[in-house]
């Protein structure tokens, strides 16, 4: 990379820093965007968004959403984005709900198998609409355990795959449940839709990510699970076949190092981070972390003004 798109302080701590915008948008055709944390956090937008998209398109580049946050399907994300002004389509949108699903679906499922959730509705979903049945879920947010003398939990042996994504409603039923599935079940996959471990679910602070529920079941299993979403290259892999882009011509935007940026140095695509999400300056530039983009900057809009001078 040459040191023109570097700036004199970013040089210090060997870490690159976006300083020709227009550069980085001239060299590639899709950008594909993290959402919480780069376009909003929790349920406030972040300023200059809409503007950037907008630029970005008026330009004729491809646009594409992926989140690994699994609480909704494409069509709930689809309303979150209508919400907040942004017009997206469904096509253009790839939450972790929807990897999970693909990947059964990739993998030949046996349509008489069944699926255990840990998550949100959206997992659910996205499961059905692959011809997948899917139990648990919200509905065993309410169910509770009584140890009391010879108690047990009776658990569906059709139980093909258990697929545990963010759960605000997880609990010790949950946890059993999908345990007994698969220790028990013969074959039985232990998927998880991420493993982020914090999630900007609102603008106040970081809350505990999907991470920690997909902890908690390789506690009790002693299993690593598949891990649908990002850093995985299951949905660059798809959405790079769908599209028919070339990935190298790929932007990856995100405010993550260990899953954004990795995500987007695995799949050998150029990868820009913003610090307006989970990543600060300091821990971008601390001596204990590996992961480098090829760019960073403070927030998306920043792709709007070009500061191409030369320092």
């Amino acid at each position: 990379m040459s040191t023109t798109n570097i700036d004199s302080a970013a040089q210090i701590f060997g870490v690159p820093f976006l300083s020709n915008a227009e550069g980085l948008i001239n060299s590639v055709q899709t950008f594909l965007f993290d959402c919480d944390g780069v376009l909003w956090k929790g349920e406030k937008l972040i300023d200059g968004v809409p503007e950037t998209l907008d630029m970005l398109r008026s330009r004729g580049k491809k646009v594409v959403f992926m989140t690994n946050n699994s609480t909704k399907s494409r069509k709930q994300y689809r309303k979150k984005f209508e919400a907040l002004g942004l017009s997206v389509g469904e096509e253009e949108i790839f939450p972790s709900s929807f990897a999970a699903a693909v990947y059964l679906k990739s993998i030949d499922f046996p349509q008489e198998k069944k699926v255990y959730v840990i998550g949100g509705e959206g997992i659910l979903q996205e499961l059905e609409l692959c011809g997948i049945e899917g139990i648990g879920g919200p509905e065993d947010g309410d169910k509770k355990i009584d140890f009391k003398p010879g108690f047990f939990i009776e658990h569906d042996k059709d139980v093909g795959a258990v697929v545990v994504g963010f759960d605000q409603f997880i609990n010790y039923y949950k946890i059993q449940y999908a345990t007994l599935c698969i220790r028990e079940n013969p074959g039985c996959l232990f998927i998880a839709t991420n493993c982020d471990a914090v999630g900007h679910f609102t603008d106040a602070q970081e809350w505990a990510g999907g991470g920690s529920m997909v902890g908690a079941i390789k506690g009790s299993t002693e299993k690593e699970p598949l891990v649908a979403g990002k850093p995985s290259l299951l949905m660059m892999d798809y959405i790079s076949k769908k599209f028919q882009i070339k990935k190298s011509e790929i932007c990856m935007v995100g405010d993550r190092l260990d899953t954004d940026i990795l995500f987007g140095k695995n799949g050998g695509c150029k990868t820009l981070l913003v610090l307006s999400g989970v990543t600060t300056l300091s821990m971008l530039q601390s001596p204990e972390n590996s992961i480098l983009p090829d760019y960073y900057t403070d927030k998306l809009s920043d792709l709007l003004t070009d500061n191409s001078a030369d320092v």
